[in-house]
């Protein structure tokens, strides 16, 4: 715990402590004027004076400038800031933590008569065992990794058509996606944002959980919060009855960690009287500024749907025991209600539900939406690799049967050649700044993810088959799912639900790799 913790306080050292100042407005290509604005109020607060703008680590930073920034050199040096955190031989570096970590989790397993530290973790998971995982992970990696050697094609042409005479870099691949994303589909991230205005995205994941289940949400001025830009709102049944409180805080700032994550300040119980849940939802959108609201690209508004999808598992809980409660479950079932959730916010019927532009009241063309939709699998080969690379790094890690020091530079290196990973790709996290395994709860699970979407495409496939609205199947899905918490096995809840063991088609269909 004490190393965990050392671990995240000095990343987040790094974090802060990382500007990337820009002098020349051309270098920030097309940005979306609401983060030209907020880069400009960041250099103020970091006492710049001068016409300038600061780009930082946080996400509502980094990504934007890797996509929208024409100067290639700039590019190179936030997105190294970037890989590099806790892995630069200073003060903050974390390569010692991952060792000692590593080497006390096999010393552990060990003493719990373990083979490793992921025997040890999987024996309690719907996994079961590293066999197990690793089956998963080769049975996609294939076909993901191909698809990203040929996205790669696709940017190395457009790159070579802006007269670039070099082969496509790390720092490129989001600038040229972007690229090949509008001449593929016409399809603009930044013309989206103004229909993702942060307050509307939060109407429309109420919207449809009250179209589920018919939930009421009344905002409470009155309840105490540990910050001003957070909400507070009492969550009422169908018929008015209380069911929990839900707390929304949503942008970045420095005392903040990254991401996204949900949290339950009061677990539901039922020992001697009912308790119900507090429950919080975090994220790290960009804050609004003086001449613009906070709005979300369409991956944030996804989050939004994620992380609601956790709140909705730890408000639905109706079980006996705190440690049952909620997300109390096991690691490779608990991301699979809030990826459930992801799959509304595409859909027409939703996205009519809140998706207007923030300025004019319209709603979202369908034109739009269908190119959204056609987009869908786009870049889906990047976006699976670089999630499996840190899938596979968390396993090799801590399928180690020995106490022996492992090096994290050459082991990480070793462990993607293991794999194959092409190298304009790196693992989504690397080691030195791998929160969900070494200072989270996800060593030996960063998995679960994939596992757990596999669940939830298969699972949405029971409304498809109805309607996406359907209230009887949005019911047993709350009772069978939502409420019970880690009363029972992971696949014995989601066989009664949908009736039969889930299947991997519905997930490679999902993700264009079929």
């Amino acid at each position: 715990a004490e190393l965990g913790q050392q671990f995240q306080e000095n990343l987040l050292n790094e974090t802060n402590d990382f500007e990337l100042v820009v002098t020349d407005r051309a270098d920030l290509g097309s940005l979306p004027g609401s983060l030209v604005a907020l880069a400009a109020e960041e250099a103020k607060r970091r006492g710049h004076d001068c016409e300038c703008w600061v780009f930082t680590l946080q996400r509502p930073s980094i990504n934007p400038f890797l996509q929208y920034s024409p100067n290639r050199e700039l590019r190179k040096k936030m997105f190294d800031g970037y890989a590099m955190r806790g892995d630069n031989d200073n003060d903050s570096d974390n390569k010692a933590i991952v060792t000692r970590t590593v080497q006390l989790r096999a010393e552990r397993a060990a003493l719990m008569g373990y083979e490793s530290h992921a025997h040890y973790v999987l024996s309690d998971n719907m996994a079961e065992s590293p066999e197990k995982v690793y089956d998963l992970l080769n049975r996609i990696w294939e076909p993901a990794l191909r698809g990203a050697k040929a996205e790669r094609a696709d940017l190395q042409a457009m790159m070579e058509a802006d007269g670039i005479d070099d082969r496509i870099r790390g720092w490129d691949w989001r600038y040229y996606t972007e690229k090949v994303r509008k001449a593929k589909y016409d399809l603009d991230d930044d013309a989206l944002r103004p229909y993702f205005e942060v307050n509307a995205v939060r109407d429309g994941v109420f919207g449809l959980a009250t179209a589920l289940w018919g939930l009421q949400f009344d905002e409470r001025d009155d309840l105490p919060k540990w910050h001003p830009d957070q909400q507070v709102f009492e969550v009422r049944e169908a018929d008015g009855s209380h069911l929990a409180i839900l707390y929304m805080d949503y942008f970045s700032r420095p005392s903040k960690r990254g991401g996204a994550w949900m949290n339950a300040l009061r677990s539901q119980s039922n020992v001697d009287e009912f308790v119900t849940p507090i429950v919080t939802n975090n994220f790290n959108f960009p804050a609004p500024t003086e001449g613009s609201p906070s709005l979300l690209s369409l991956t944030n508004a996804e989050t939004f749907f994620h992380e609601f999808g956790h709140a909705l598992h730890g408000m639905f809980s109706n079980v006996r025991y705190e440690s049952l409660s909620g997300t109390s479950t096991p690691r490779d079932f608990v991301e699979f209600p809030s990826q459930v959730m992801e799959n509304w916010m595409r859909q027409p019927e939703v996205l009519g539900m809140f998706a207007r532009h923030y300025e004019t009241g319209e709603p979202i063309p369908q034109a739009v939406i269908d190119k959204i939709n056609a987009s869908a699998t786009f870049d889906q080969g990047f976006a699976t690799v670089e999630y499996m690379a840190a899938s596979y790094l968390d396993m090799a890690y801590h399928v180690l049967d020995s106490t022996e020091p492992v090096e994290p530079r050459g082991f990480e290196d070793a462990a993607m050649a293991d794999i194959g990973l092409i190298e304009e790709i790196i693992p989504r996290y690397r080691s030195g700044y791998f929160q969900h395994i070494f200072s989270g709860g996800y060593s030996s699970g960063y998995y679960s993810y994939i596992w757990s979407e596999i669940l939830d495409a298969d699972a949405f496939m029971a409304f498809q088959e109805t309607d996406i609205l359907d209230r009887e199947t949005a019911a047993r899905y709350r009772e069978e799912i939502l409420s019970k918490g880690g009363t029972r096995p992971g696949m014995e809840l989601y066989r009664n639900f949908r009736g039969r063991d889930p299947e991997i088609g519905p997930l490679l269909e999902k993700r264009g790799l079929n």
